[in-house]
C-alpha cells in the first residue's frame, strides 16, 4: 500500500505541474458534448452543473450511462424548476469528454469553473477525481465523485461527495461465494487503471488469507487491447477456478466471452465498474456469465423510487438503466435539495454542509437507492446488494 500511495503522490504532482503549465490555455477540449435546446422555465435563472467523463473511446458506453442519469434528472427538475430564497432556478448540465484521462478531466474542470461557474462537477473515474481534488477546494467546487475507490473520501478533501459505496465491502462476500462454489485458484485480469490495481491489492491478499492461491496476475489496458487470446492463454495454463475481471462493461464482457471460447468453465468475480446486465447485452445471454458475482443490476432492485425511475428512463432512452444512471439521477436531486436547505445555488462549501439535509428531504419517488446518510468524510452510506448468475439468471446474494 505504501508503494501505491507513493505512485498516487507522484501522479498528483504531475497533474499539478500540468495545470500550472496550461491554466491559462483557453483552447477547447478536442471533443465535447454541447448542451443546446434544453427546456427551461423562462423566468428561471440557470444553475450550471459540470460533467467530465469518457464520452469517446472504449469507455464511452460507461460515460454515456453516467451522463444519461443526469440528463433525465435535469429534464424532470426543469419541468417545474426549484426555488432557493424566493428565486426560481433550472439546472443545465454542461458535459465535456475527458476520454477517461485524468489530465483531460482536470483541464475540463478548470474550463467548467471558468466559463460556467459550476458549483458541482461530476466525474466517474478515480483518476479524474484525484486530479480534480488537487485544486477543487481552492477553486470552490464540489467533486461529485462516482467511484467506489475508498481513498477518494479518505484524503480529507472537504468538497468531495462520493456517490456509490466503496468497493472494500465487496471483497469478503465475493471471495466467499466464488471460492465455495468453484475453488481456491484465481487468475487476476482487471483493467490497468489505478482503480483496477487498487481493487487487486485489496482482493488478492484477502483471497490468499482465506486459503486461496493466485495463479496469474496481470492487468489489461482496454484502450489498447481488443484481442485477449494471448493473455487468457497464459492465465488459463494453471487451470484457475475463478477469474477476477473488470473495467468498463463492454470490454469486460468480451474478455469473459473469449475465456469461455478458450474452454474456461469456472466463475467470475466482476469488479463493480462492470455491470452484469450490461455484460449480458454484449454476450447475448447470462449463460456465458454463469457463476459470475458482481453488484446487483438496478433492474432487479426494489427501492421506493426504482420502478418510477426505470419507467421514465426506458421511455426516454429506450433501454434499461444501469446503476450508473440511477446513482447520478438520485444524486442530482439530493444536490438540489441541499441547495434549498443551504439557501444558495453557488456556495459550494455551504451546499456541502447541507448534504444530509438534501438526503433527508429527498422525495420517496426519487429514492432509486436508499441513501441513509453522508458520512463525515463525504461518502454516501447505503445498503449494498450483490447479484450472481445461477442457472442462466440473476439471483440475489444477501
Amino acid at each position: 500500500m505504501k508503494k501505491g500511495k507513493t505512485i498516487v503522490s507522484l501522479f498528483i504532482l504531475v497533474i499539478m505541474l500540468f495545470l500550472a503549465a496550461c491554466s491559462n490555455d483557453t483552447t477547447a477540449p478536442t471533443s465535447s458534448v454541447e448542451n443546446e435546446g434544453k427546456e427551461t422555465n423562462e423566468d428561471a435563472e440557470i444553475v450550471y452543473i459540470g460533467y467530465s467523463g469518457p464520452l469517446s473511446g472504449p469507455a464511452a458506453y460507461y460515460g454515456e450511462n453516467t451522463l444519461s442519469g443526469l440528463q433525465l434528472a435535469e429534464e424532470e427538475i426543469n419541468k417545474e424548476g426549484f426555488e432557493v430564497n424566493g428565486k426560481k432556478y433550472n439546472i443545465q448540465i454542461v458535459s465535456l469528454d475527458d476520454k477517461y484521462m485524468p489530465n483531460e478531466a482536470a483541464a475540463n474542470a478548470k474550463r467548467l469553473v471558468q466559463e460556467n461557474k459550476t458549483p458541482i462537477i461530476y466525474n466517474p473515474h478515480s483518476g479524474g477525481i484525484a486530479a480534480m481534488q488537487v485544486f477543487n477546494e481552492q477553486d470552490q467546487f464540489i467533486v461529485a465523485a462516482y467511484s467506489s475507490e475508498p481513498d477518494i473520501t479518505q484524503v480529507g478533501n472537504s468538497l468531495t461527495v462520493r456517490i456509490p459505496p466503496t468497493y472494500d465491502g465487496y471483497i469478503e462476500p465475493f471471495t466467499k461465494y466464488a471460492m465455495e462454489r468453484f475453488g481456491p485458484k484465481i487468475a487476476s485480469l482487471p483493467t490497468a487503471t489505478q482503480y483496477g490495481k487498487d481493487w487487486s491489492e485489496a482482493l488478492l491478499p484477502y483471497w490468499e488469507s482465506k486459503g486461496g492461491e493466485v495463479v496469474y496476475n496481470t492487468a489489461i489496458d482496454f484502450s489498447k487491447e481488443t484481442d485477449f487470446f494471448t493473455i487468457l492463454t497464459n492465465a488459463l495454463k494453471d487451470d484457475p477456478d475463478v477469474l477476477f475481471i473488470g473495467g468498463a462493461s463492454e470490454p469486460t464482457a468480451k474478455l469473459a466471452i473469449q475465456a469461455r471460447e478458450l474452454g474456461f468453465e469456472g466463475g467470475f468475480i466482476v469488479m463493480d465498474q462492470a455491470k452484469l446486465d450490461e455484460m449480458k447485452a454484449i454476450s447475448g445471454s447470462y449463460e456465458t456469465l454463469e457463476g459470475a458475482i458482481g453488484t446487483m443490476p438496478l433492474i432487479f432492485s426494489d427501492y421506493p423510487g426504482t420502478k418510477p425511475f426505470i419507467d421514465s428512463y426506458q421511455a426516454k432512452f429506450n433501454k434499461d438503466p444501469g446503476s450508473e444512471a440511477g446513482f447520478h439521477y438520485l444524486s442530482l436531486f439530493i444536490f438540489v435539495e441541499a441547495m434549498k436547505a443551504a439557501g444558495s445555488v453557488d456556495d459550494a462549501k455551504l451546499i456541502h454542509e447541507h448534504m444530509q439535509d438534501g438526503i433527508d428531504s429527498l422525495p420517496e419517488d426519487k429514492k432509486v437507492y436508499v441513501v441513509e446518510e453522508i458520512d463525515e468524510n463525504g461518502g454516501f452510506n447505503l445498503a449494498t446488494q450483490y447479484g450472481v448468475i445461477e442457472d442462466g439468471a440473476v439471483a440475489p446474494v444477501e
